[in-house]
């Protein structure tokens, strides 16, 4: 089987290089902007250990959002079903920074992906640790056995200095009292948590837990399988922003992507997959990433469905 596995990467890679990339850098975040937009690269990691990576699968890169997808389940880890009180599991339809929905629904974000669910997120978390930045990068560093993986100040401090939209985000949610600390600390973290940097490789090992029913690969149990089934569940809804029931649709599989031009998508008990290509098409998920992973699952029919 891990032949075939290589070869369904390999021959994904290379249908994907071959297009023509019709996505644009995400130049709002001016760090962003300075990456080479030519960059691709995947890599598989199985729940029995065996990897396999091919092109820029060892370069690292912003995973923005994607961390978003740990910040809940550690969230969800502590605080159990109360936490669905604050933000809600429904696909929103919308824009990732829509200020729409939150009127309508008094505060409450759609889903804990789109970045006025995880501006909630981080409230709950500072809220529950004694210092959740520190607390935080403990966590992930344990999931992805980088005992030096750290916040990017240069990807932060940029996105800090441009991010006014969810500086609004936040207030209009305190606005609500659905935010119970300081706006500026709840952004300040923010901020910092999506500037984390990995590569396909590293993000790959890292979300193996969530295919390998809550458990490290090592056997540590960082999630129950019922929760664990429930983010695999917002993943296929929510993962995406307005285009993840195309991505479910197309792919088939729970994943979440980033600005950062990263994607990672998973199959239960199987693996998790990595992909990197910084062009992003119109909804903000890679170009060539979305493409690479529907010839992975067309290819080697394995999907959810």
């Amino acid at each position: 089987m891990e032949s075939n596995y290589k070869n369904i990467i390999k021959n994904a890679y290379k249908s994907a290089s071959l297009i023509k990339d019709e996505g644009k850098i995400a130049t709002y975040i001016p760090e962003l902007a300075n990456v080479n937009p030519e960059m691709f690269g995947v890599h598989i990691t199985k729940t029995d250990g065996t990897n396999y990576g091919e092109g820029n699968n060892l370069e690292k890169f912003s995973i923005q959002s994607i961390v978003k997808v740990l910040s809940l389940s550690l969230a969800y880890k502590i605080l159990g079903e109360q936490l669905w009180e604050r933000v809600d599991v429904e696909p929103s339809g919308a824009k990732f920074d829509s200020l729409l929905l939150l009127e309508t629904n008094k505060g409450i974000p759609r889903n804990p992906f789109i970045n006025a669910g995880a501006i909630v997120i981080c409230d709950v978390l500072i809220s529950n640790l004694g210092d959740a930045k520190v607390e935080f990068l403990a966590y992930v560093r344990e999931l992805s056995g980088l005992p030096t993986l750290t916040y990017s100040d240069k990807i932060a401090d940029s996105e800090k200095a441009t991010g006014y939209r969810n500086v609004a985000l936040c207030n209009f949610i305190k606005s609500f009292g659905n935010i119970k600390n300081e706006p500026s600390e709840v952004l300040d973290f923010y901020f910092d948590m999506c500037s984390l940097e990995m590569s396909c490789k590293e993000l790959s090992y890292t979300f193996t837990f969530l295919a390998n029913k809550g458990k490290t690969l090592e056997g540590k149990k960082i999630l129950k399988k019922s929760k664990c089934k429930r983010i695999n569940a917002l993943m296929l809804t929510c993962g995406f922003y307005d285009e993840s029931g195309e991505f479910a649709f197309k792919v088939g599989l729970p994943g979440k992507s980033g600005v950062g031009g990263g994607i990672v998508a998973l199959y239960p008990n199987n693996f998790a997959i990595a992909v990197w290509s910084p062009k992003l098409n119109p909804h903000g998920n890679s170009y060539k990433g979305m493409h690479l992973l529907e010839e992975v699952t067309t290819h080697s029919e394995l999907s959810i469905f």
